[in-house]
């Protein structure tokens, strides 16, 4: 009860059906076969060549963004340490620490308030980004996730959240800024940029931004930890929900570049040694080596994994308690924070942010301990990168209090970036108190778990790594003192540690450890990385969900997991699908498609015609007919009514423009039997297809022909795409043929992409013929499909509408994401179960 979800039905968060999902099919009308038609080997070689330039692209443009918040963070957060330090220790002289804790207050709260304001102007910039790019690239459409003011407000207030001390990290964000730079920069364009439009029509569709997408997160991740590999699998793994062999080999070559363009210039800028290539990433770990001096040290050892599976299972309990805490804070703030004025937001970031730089000032000061410094050192090694490492762990040992040739244990950990922190955890060889440890574990994991939901950029990649170095290296001196194993080395303690918390935390296994491996530059690492991350996910699986997974849930996004539960397979298409249909006929009149997109808020409508050649075999008795009446039924009365609600919403027309202008023409000319009314009219071009208003709704007089008349189907025709019609006027009049309809291109259609403009009503009577623009071809299954069927076909495709048609061509029902999520289908099955 403590670390395990809940499951009151007060406590469910249902997924919200305001979450849109992403076209990821691919829509095979008229306009896309004309492109085709025009395609040949030559032109699909430049495409695919303006694809790895892209790719090229973003990994570099993803590196310099981390590059601009790399280096704006270092430089506040120098001036900030350098400017308290020396006030702290002129005032431990002459007793004005107050003064040196205002200071320290002044440049924290004004740092936050500003991350603050910048999360007010985009709120979806707040947090690590992490969930909604995994949301995105599932097929959900999260508002303003992936626009240039995002990374704007995300570089920008997660600079502002790190200097001000939040207990917070910036190669999170890293990872959404990556996808923002992938989604945006290929559509040269921009939305909050409009004097930025570019002849460029390749590349606008969800389908192609979605590989964009994994790319930027994969360099995001790369250019944070100096890992191309682990971002490469960051992707597949935490991110992408589709996957293929071609998409592999340009996110790896995305987050190469990202790497070493960040690399290069970090190198240069910091040690004007352009080209060196000494600092891959954000986060560097450092090398882990045994001193020269000391023969009987190993990194690790045989009997040392024992150890790290128990590490594995504590960190797996402190990562479910830390998911479930934060999750009941972030409730807590959904209930009584977001609904209130946005200035109770920024109000909350200053609450946290006072508290976390009194504890951090009050501990450095009070609660640390005056410890030895070790005389070894790192200095007998040759190489530069050492040399540099200890020149930093050295800079960072702080002092306060303490007398010569000692430091203050605390105010090393508490009063130094949040990297310093970590390299003097991974690689100091003096020790640091146990209790120190265990109060540092103890402030750092409550403070970051209140800190990680508020309303500012903020990662928790480094914060669990730091909090997990703390527990480490608790163990390893624990072992030391009271087990007496004084050949081990205390940098592995703490970077098992630190992947125990953060898998336990996250529950990521083969990227994550990939990342710490390219991070330490050791191999030799990688099975005690690996088996401690399974021991912490499945510990943590035991009781909760990841942090990542449990704030999707709280959004109420409607999320489709790999597969379904086997226990699904009781159902059919039948049983989840959404029987009362919104459709539309091949040549529909402009007052009929403006009635049907103002009144509904579906994205996509089937192409039907009343196939009246069938009805007499439809009431034959025939088998696979008569089992579909049943869905007939249940829907014709909703159907009516909604056709109704939709003609009353046209009150500006009188009655006898929504009457049905061929039914004459039709009742004077009986149709041949077995012949398709869908030939028939593409033969009469200057029919159109009978309007979508009956004369009257069902009543008992109704005969089983009038009430069940079957609605052949003929193909999906999306929203975006009747907008684009109506926007810009393509439709003829009666007295004319559909031939004399304008034509769009593909370039046209998708001109507009990714926001449409608003409808606008032209003149009434005119008609459009959608079936160029249609996709004739959608996937389709029977109502009798199994649900394991249906879900692994919409997931795998990247489908947003799924239709039922029954044996005879007849759709019947439409599938959408909502009607496969985990718990419409546990909904359904609870029927199911009643019913039988």
């Amino acid at each position: 009860t403590i670390l395990g979800e809940t499951h009151e039905e007060e406590d469910e968060i249902l997924p919200r059906k305001d979450y849109e999902s992403l076209d990821y099919d691919r829509c095979i009308n008229d306009p896309y076969l004309e492109v085709l038609e025009g395609m040949d080997n030559k032109k699909a070689q430049r495409y695919e060549a303006v694809k790895w330039v892209l790719v090229f692209a973003i990994g570099v443009c993803t590196g310099l963004v981390g590059l601009f918040v790399d280096f704006f963070v270092r430089l506040f957060t120098q001036l900030k340490f350098r400017l308290v330090q020396s006030s702290v220790e002129e005032c431990s002289e002459k007793g004005c620490l107050a003064l040196s804790l205002l200071e320290l207050l002044g440049f924290n709260l004004t740092f936050v308030f500003l991350a603050s304001l910048l999360v007010l102007i985009q709120p979806v910039a707040a947090g690590s980004g992490i969930p909604e790019i995994k949301c995105y690239l599932n097929g959900v459409k999260v508002p303003g996730v992936v626009r240039l003011r995002t990374v704007v407000c995300k570089a920008m207030g997660v600079l502002f959240s790190v200097a001000g001390g939040l207990f917070v990290g910036k190669e999170g964000p890293m990872i959404h800024s990556g996808a923002v730079v992938g989604a945006g920069l290929p559509q040269f364009q921009s939305i909050s940029l409009r004097k930025i439009q570019f002849n460029f029509p390749y590349f606008r569709s969800d389908r192609d931004k979605r590989d964009f997408v994994s790319a930027g997160a994969a360099a995001g991740v790369a250019a944070a930890f100096g890992a191309p590999i682990g971002g490469t699998l960051f992707s597949l793994e935490e991110g992408s929900s589709f996957w293929n062999q071609g998409l592999t080999w340009k996110v790896l070559f995305c987050s190469m570049a990202a790497t070493f363009t960040l690399n290069f210039f970090r190198s240069g800028i910091q040690f004007g040694s352009w080209g060196s290539f000494q600092l891959p990433g954000l986060l560097n770990f450092g090398e882990f080596k045994c001193s020269e001096s000391d023969k009987k040290c190993h990194l690790w050892t045989a009997v040392d994994l024992g150890f790290f599976i128990l590490m594995g299972i504590v960190g797996g309990l402190l990562g479910a308690t830390f998911s479930c805490l934060n999750k009941r804070l972030a409730r807590y703030r959904m209930q009584n924070v977001h609904p209130k004025p946005k200035l109770v937001r920024v109000l909350e970031s200053l609450l946290v942010s006072l508290t976390t730089t009194v504890v951090v000032f009050v501990a450095s000061m009070v609660l640390g301990e005056c410890r030895q410094m070790s005389s070894s050192s790192h200095s007998g090694n040759d190489t530069l990168s050492l040399q540099d490492m200890s020149e930093d762990i050295n800079s960072s040992i702080k002092t306060f209090f303490c007398p010569n040739e000692t430091y203050n244990d605390m105010a090393t950990l508490f009063f130094n970036p949040q990297e310093s922190a970590i390299l003097q955890l991974f690689h100091q060889d003096g020790t640091f108190s146990p209790v120190t440890l265990s109060l540092f574990f103890l402030l750092y994991f409550l403070l970051s778990c209140w800190t990680y939901g508020i309303s500012v950029p903020s990662g928790l990649f480094v914060p669990s790594l730091l909090c997990g170095a703390a527990f480490g290296r608790l163990v390893a001196n624990l072992l030391k003192s009271y087990i007496g194993l004084d050949h081990i080395y205390s940098g592995t303690f703490a970077l098992i540690g630190a992947a125990a918390f953060l898998g336990g935390v996250v529950r990521m296994t083969i990227s994550l450890t990939v990342i710490l491996i390219e991070s330490t530059n050791e191999i030799t690492y990688g099975l005690p990385i690996m088996i401690t991350l399974m021991v912490a996910k499945w510990t943590g699986d035991f009781f909760n969900k990841g942090i990542y997974d449990i704030h999707v849930n709280l959004r109420g996004v409607p999320l489709l997991e790999w597969e379904t539960e086997v226990e699904m397979d009781k159902l059919r298409a039948s049983d989840i699908m959404e029987p009362n249909l919104t459709y539309v006929y091949p040549h529909t009149r402009i007052q009929s498609l403006v009635s049907i997109l103002r009144t509904t808020v579906h994205h996509a409508f089937p192409v039907v015609t009343e196939n009246r050649g069938n009805e007499r075999e439809f009431m034959k008795g025939n088998q696979l007919i008569s089992n579909n009446i049943k869905f007939k039924k249940s829907s014709i009365l909703t159907r009516a009514g909604e056709q109704r609600k939709r003609s009353q919403s046209m009150k500006s027309y009188p009655s006898s423009e929504l009457r049905n202008m061929c039914d004459e023409h039709i009742a004077t000319e009986e149709p041949p039997e077995k012949e398709d009314l869908l030939q028939q009219m593409l033969e009469r071009r200057y029919t159109p297809y009978p309007n979508l208003y009956p004369d009257q709704s069902p009543s008992e007089e109704w005969t089983m022909e009038e009430r069940f008349r079957p609605l052949t189907f003929h193909g999906l025709i999306l929203r975006s795409q009747l907008v684009t019609l109506l926007d810009r006027g393509v439709c003829y009049s009666e007295s004319q043929s559909s031939a004399s309809q304008p034509r769009l291109s593909h370039a046209e259609m998708s001109e507009d992409y990714p926001r449409y403009p608003d409808i606008h009503l032209l003149t009434p009577r005119m008609i459009v013929d959608v079936t160029p623009y249609m996709n004739p071809s959608p996937f389709t299954v029977s109502p009798n499909t199994h649900v394991s069927q249906v879900f692994n076909l919409f997931r795998t495709m990247g489908l947003r509408h799924l239709p039922v048609v029954n044996a005879v061509g007849e759709i019947v029902g439409i599938i959408t994401r909502h009607n496969l999520t985990h718990e419409f289908l546990q909904a359904r099955l609870r029927q199911h179960y009643q019913t039988i």
